[in-house]
């Protein structure tokens, strides 16, 4: 119960942060003025604190799970399947961040290789 009420709260948050991105999305496209660089600036610093938040949740989910093996291994009253979860979402937070990494990197590269 306390697995499927934990996935259903991840689920919850990953809806969350993709309604925040689809109401940014918007706002841009609607305030973007295509013959000036309006907006361009004030996107650049809202990916950037995104990315930021994003790597900062990666990695305090790691610390979590990191601190909990820790604390199973110094023999404290905590619950092998707790510790278990922590580590698989650490492990999924962090392939995430890599496959998102990867598809920016493999963007770029085709931004850079199209012709002027």
């Amino acid at each position: 119960m306390k697995i499927e009420a934990e996935t259903n709260s991840l689920l919850a948050q990953i809806r969350d942060y993709q309604a925040q991105i689809n109401e940014s999305r918007s706002s841009l496209l609607q305030g973007f003025d295509f013959p000036s660089t309006q907006g361009v600036g004030t996107f650049g610093s809202e990916m950037a604190s995104a990315v930021t938040n994003a790597l900062s949740s990666v990695n305090e989910i790691q610390e979590n799970a990191t601190s909990m093996g820790g604390a199973y291994l110094a023999g404290e009253d905590i619950p092998l399947t707790d510790v278990v979860l922590e580590m698989q979402k650490s492990s999924l937070a962090f392939e995430a961040t890599l496959q998102v990494r990867n598809k920016v990197l493999e963007a770029y590269q085709q931004i850079m290789n199209m012709p002027v």
